[in-house]
């Protein structure tokens, strides 16, 4: 039987290692792993906290309308509100590693709204992956 997920695969446009570096390490706060010797400079990996989950970042055709995602879970309300801000600010920053779009932290959230989800938002990062964050 499945027990949880070992890891997800996002695809970002060739050469854009160093904006999947400071996205998804920096921004983010994804710690780095090791990868395969014989992928070095093609794939990075990113721990999520110690669950032993990890996402895989691969180059690979992007769809920035595509509603394929990964779903991040944070344990508070005061984490969510966190990240949200620091995707917000990224995005406002600019430069090769912004998110494309990013929900504005005090205004009403991206996504379905109702009472199923009162604590969720999106973004879609640098290459056009759409990401939800939630408790």
């Amino acid at each position: 039987m499945i027990s949880g997920i070992a890891h997800i695969n996002l695809t970002i446009p060739q050469d854009t290692l160093e904006q999947a570096k400071e996205f998804y390490g920096t921004t983010l706060g994804l710690t780095s792993a090791p990868v395969p010797e014989a992928q070095k400079g093609t794939i990075l990996w990113f721990n999520i906290g110690s669950s032993g989950q990890q996402v895989h970042i691969t180059f690979g055709t992007t769809d920035p309308n595509s509603s394929r995602h990964p779903c991040f879970k944070l344990d508070s309300r005061e984490e969510l509100e966190e990240i949200k801000t620091s995707i917000y600010d990224h995005h406002l920053r600019g430069g090769p590693a912004a998110p494309m779009a990013a929900d504005k932290p005090g205004e009403m959230d991206s996504g379905t709204q109702g009472k199923e989800y009162p604590t969720r938002f999106f973004a879609r990062d640098f290459g056009g992956n759409l990401l939800e964050f939630t408790l």
